[in-house]
């Protein structure tokens, strides 16, 4: 039964995908384009060239990022929405510290990544401790810190920091670049993203420590009675996705964006919950998650150069594939539908002891 169970839940999210491509290629007939030749188009722009590729793969990357946020905090079961706000502080702080200390080259770099995670985390302890200590919302605290860093790093690019009149930071220094993937635009950041998506899978799955924090999200009451230091996870869990997504600014500041600018970020925390939930928190499943969302919103460009099919339908696409998905993984913990897999799985299972 169990694993009939993860065979359904493995469904969900690919019939969701196809369902929400058949549904985009029905607007792009409407629209007077092919769908066959927009789709090819919109591969091509993702994944057609090294150049194109190495696109879709930094795009990916603060995605994999804020991904994985979300997914280490709900595995607690705690609702870390300031997935953007904790990226956009590690962003924060690694620009100050790479235009302003005066160091370069990879001391530099170190720094301003362990900093990064450093800021991300003690941002997310905000809304922990408010939580374990006084029993706030997390949900609506961390939605409103994202806030917070917003107007900040607005503080930050508009006046503190300010480059001549221009609205934005001054560069990261050449020295203090991440470096590229060879001849792809992604860099170093992608390798790291991939590193932190895969400790964040052996420490859940492979230790005790992340078996009791998986516990305490499955059932919190349980988890006490059993003598699990179930504040401390919450806390453990906040700190952690709140560094994950810093060390994400902070990587995409150096690599990508080299300086802060008007709407940098926007948008990155809820993608990465999405995708999260898309990937039913499961690390690796959420960086692959990641990378797909990516190529769309790579390949609609192409796509609307090659067909004349707007961008919006590939945001579409999007919409519908998180839609379809959270629709179908809560129609597959209703008892009744757990009731018709489980007959069709022992019917499966007398066949072949019959035979």
């Amino acid at each position: 039964m169990k694993h009939t169970n993860r065979i359904v839940n493995l469904l969900v999210p690919i019939v969701s995908v196809l369902l929400s491509f058949v549904i985009g290629c029905i607007i792009m007939a409407a629209l007077g384009a092919n769908p066959a030749t927009a789709l090819q188009s919109l591969w091509i722009g993702a994944f057609g060239t090294m150049r194109n590729v190495g696109t879709t793969l930094s795009r990916a990357t603060p995605l994999i990022f804020t991904a994985l946020c979300a997914c280490f905090a709900y595995r607690c079961g705690v609702f870390n929405l300031g997935g953007e706000g904790q990226f956009l502080m590690g962003a924060i702080v690694s620009c100050v510290i790479s235009t302003q200390l005066g160091i370069t080259g990879l001391p530099a770099i170190i720094l301003c990544l362990i900093a990064g995670a450093l800021a991300g985390g003690v941002w997310a302890l905000i809304a922990g401790v408010l939580r374990v200590f006084r029993g706030q919302n997390e949900m609506i605290i961390s939605i409103m810190l994202n806030y917070v860093a917003t107007l900040f790093m607005g503080v930050i690019y508009t006046s503190w920091l300010r480059d001549g009149s221009v609205p934005q930071t001054v560069a990261v220094p050449d020295e203090t670049q991440l470096s590229r993937l060879g001849d792809l635009r992604a860099t170093t950041a992608f390798i790291l993203a991939l590193v932190v998506g895969l400790l964040v899978y052996y420490f859940l799955f492979h230790t005790s420590k992340g078996f009791q924090l998986r516990a305490v999200g499955l059932n919190m009451t349980a988890a006490q009675f059993n003598g699990f230091a179930v504040k401390k996870f919450i806390l453990m869990s906040f700190i952690v996705s709140g560094a994950i997504a810093g060390l994400g600014g902070s990587a995409d500041l150096l690599g990508t964006q080299f300086r802060l600018i008007n709407g940098y970020g926007s948008g990155y925390g809820f993608d990465g919950v999405a995708m999260a939930l898309i990937a039913q928190l499961h690390p690796i499943a959420a960086i692959v998650v990641a990378i797909f969302f990516a190529a769309l919103r790579v390949g609609s460009t192409t796509m609307q150069a090659a067909t004349g099919v707007p961008t919006s339908v590939s945001d579409i696409i999007q919409a519908l594939v998180i839609v379809f998905t959270v629709a179908g993984l809560a129609m597959v913990k209703l008892p009744q539908f757990r009731a018709v897999i489980d007959r069709m799985a022992t019917k499966s299972v007398q066949k072949k002891e019959a035979v």
